[in-house]
Parts: C-alpha cells; sequence; structure tokens
C-alpha cells in the first residue's frame, strides 16, 4: 500500500469492472475527478476478452459485484495495491444532491483505503469551470466514433470552448459513446439527460431520442419532441440552430458518415457568419457526410481529424488573442 500512498493523484493506476453502463459513467467520473488515471472500465465479460490487461500494473481495482475467481487472475497478475468490491446503485449525474452524496461515499473509502485524507478536500474538477468563448459542434456518423476520438485525444480542454455532439447512433448503444470518448483524455463526455448548459472541458451528446435546443445563454434545453426526419438526432437541425444562435461564436465540423444530414440547411446559415469544416474524405470511415459539406461550397478547412484539432486550437488562439472577457459565463440552470 505504501507505493501507492506516495504517488501522486496522476499517478494512480484505476481499473473499474461494472456490469451496467450507468454505473461504469459514474464510477469513471469519479475517478477522473479525483484526478487518478483510468486504464479501463468494463464489464466482467469485456475484461475476461482483454487478455492483454494480464501483467498491466493497476494500483486500484474497483468491482462493483462480488470479487470471484473469474477475476483473481487478472488482479494478482496487475500486482494490485488496493481492491475496493461492492457498491450501491449510483444516481444518475442530473440528480445532483443524490449523485453528489453516492460520489462522496465513494472518495470517503478511497480517502480511508489510501489513506489520503487530502482526497476530500478536493473540489470536483468543474466547480468552478473557465467561462467559454466559442461553441464547437461535431456531427458524425458511420466511422464517427474513432474519428472524434482522435479529435479529441489532439485537443486540449482547457480552452475556451465547450462542444456540442450530435451522432448517429444506435438508442441501445449511445451509453457507451461516452466511455469510448473519455479514454485516454480528459474530456469528460456525456450523454444529454436534462436541461444544461455548455461547460468548458465538456462535451455533450445529443440524446437520440428527444431533440435539444440550445438558446443565448449556453443552455441546451433538452425537449418532449422526437427528432424529425430519418437520421437521428437530427444534425442538421442542430447545425441551423447554432449557427442561428452563437453566429461567428461557432466552429461547426462534420466527420465521417453516411447520407447527407447537415448538409441541408448551409445555404440558410451563411449569414451567420459561423466556420464549417469537414473532415477529409479519404481519412473517413464513410466519406459521404463530409463530402456533401465540402461540395456545398462553403466548407473553410478539411483535415483529418488531428488536423482539425490543431487548426481548431491555432482558430481559437488567434481568435482569443484580443479578447479581455468572454462573451458568456456559466452558471447552474
Amino acid at each position: 500500500m505504501s507505493n501507492v500512498i506516495d504517488k501522486d493523484n496522476k499517478d494512480i493506476r484505476v481499473l473499474v469492472i461494472a456490469e451496467h453502463q450507468h454505473q461504469r459513467l459514474a464510477f469513471t467520473d469519479t475517478v477522473r475527478s479525483l484526478g487518478f488515471m483510468l486504464i479501463d472500465c468494463l464489464s466482467r465479460q469485456q475484461l475476461q476478452d482483454k487478455s492483454k490487461l494480464y501483467g498491466v500494473q493497476v494500483d486500484i481495482w474497483l468491482i462493483d459485484g462480488d470479487y470471484d475467481d473469474s477475476i483473481a487472475s487478472f488482479i494478482m497478475a496487475s500486482q494490485s495495491s488496493a481492491v475496493l468490491v461492492g457498491f450501491s446503485p449510483a444516481p444518475y449525474l442530473n440528480e445532483m444532491q443524490h449523485y453528489a452524496k453516492w460520489q462522496r461515499k465513494l472518495k470517503r473509502k478511497l480517502a480511508k483505503l489510501l489513506n489520503k485524507p487530502a482526497l476530500l478536500d478536493n473540489p470536483p474538477i468543474d466547480n468552478n469551470p473557465a467561462p467559454w468563448r466559442y461553441v464547437v459542434f461535431l456531427g458524425a456518423s458511420m466511422g464517427g466514433p474513432h474519428a472524434v476520438k482522435t479529435f479529441l485525444d489532439n485537443l486540449s480542454p482547457t480552452l475556451p470552448i465547450c462542444i456540442l455532439l450530435a451522432h448517429h447512433f444506435n438508442q441501445n448503444m449511445i451509453e457507451t459513446l461516452p466511455r469510448i470518448l473519455n479514454r485516454h483524455n480528459d474530456w469528460r463526455c456525456q450523454v444529454i439527460t436534462t436541461t444544461q448548459r455548455l461547460r468548458t472541458g465538456h462535451c455533450l451528446i445529443a440524446p437520440i431520442d428527444r431533440q435539444i435546443i440550445c438558446d443565448s445563454d449556453g443552455r441546451v434545453i433538452l425537449t418532449e419532441q422526437t427528432w424529425s426526419g430519418e437520421y437521428k438526432p437530427g444534425i442538421g437541425q442542430l447545425l441551423q440552430n447554432t449557427s442561428d444562435v452563437y453566429g461567428s461564436d461557432l466552429v461547426s465540423i462534420i466527420f465521417s458518415g453516411m447520407g447527407k444530414d447537415g448538409a441541408q440547411y448551409i445555404d440558410l446559415i451563411q449569414d451567420n457568419n459561423s466556420q464549417l469544416w469537414a473532415q477529409n474524405p479519404s481519412t473517413s470511415v464513410c466519406p459521404s457526410q463530409p463530402q456533401a459539406i465540402i461540395d456545398s461550397g462553403h466548407c473553410q478547412f478539411i483535415g483529418s481529424p488531428e488536423l482539425l484539432a490543431q487548426k481548431l486550437t491555432n482558430y481559437i488562439s488567434e481568435m482569443t488573442a484580443s479578447i479581455i472577457s468572454p462573451s458568456f459565463t456559466v452558471s447552474d440552470v
């Protein structure tokens, strides 16, 4: 245990095992809020399928369930210093009071286990988030998860931006998207389940079953209406909405995908002076969606996910160089 006590929080390696996606998201959020290094967040079956984890150093195992022989060999091979087993179901992240109580309980267990009482003194990562200046809207479909993740991996969450992602996805699979995008970077990705505000360092993901609308105060309003049209969520609808609301403070980027969702309203948004970029079709698993943006004649930059991240970093740096105060500030809904 002493080797963990002596480590900085950022060097403490944590592996989470939980069967339910909601529980995995709650563990991921808590581990990241403490500054720990999250190696992975898996179900038991996914752990069994990842034989490459044998021999990987893990300092802490968080196991939501029984400790049994099926994972004992992994734990022994990881030279783990601590194992926590069994947890109560986590409230949803939008149930702030109940969720904060659950998270505090988990932090208290970790503080006691690691003999690190200072863990309880650490404020949540976004307790006082920096104000944002630009909205970045991302649209993606088939081939999008890898492209968007690569983009986020190469983009600093400390930039004065907030990200809204619309990704065509199966309703039963959408909850897996944050875990895919969160790995190996410090962006906090979550599916929108209630009206909330855009925040720096966060990537909010549009739901599949209900429409969202952005307003000029930075709120993302969850409505009772379903998305119209063949594709859900509607990239074109959100592109028009965000462009109308944020104008020149918006950068929209269309990634890999099938179809032309996003291209249908381009002629209507040109007077808003927002930026419109696209992934290079040659780097896309499915090129038709970014190609439709390029063919419109209004695309201002084309690049791989890595180049798009670098372009955005440079663009934000140039645009904010002479700005003293932001247009919007963050407050609770």
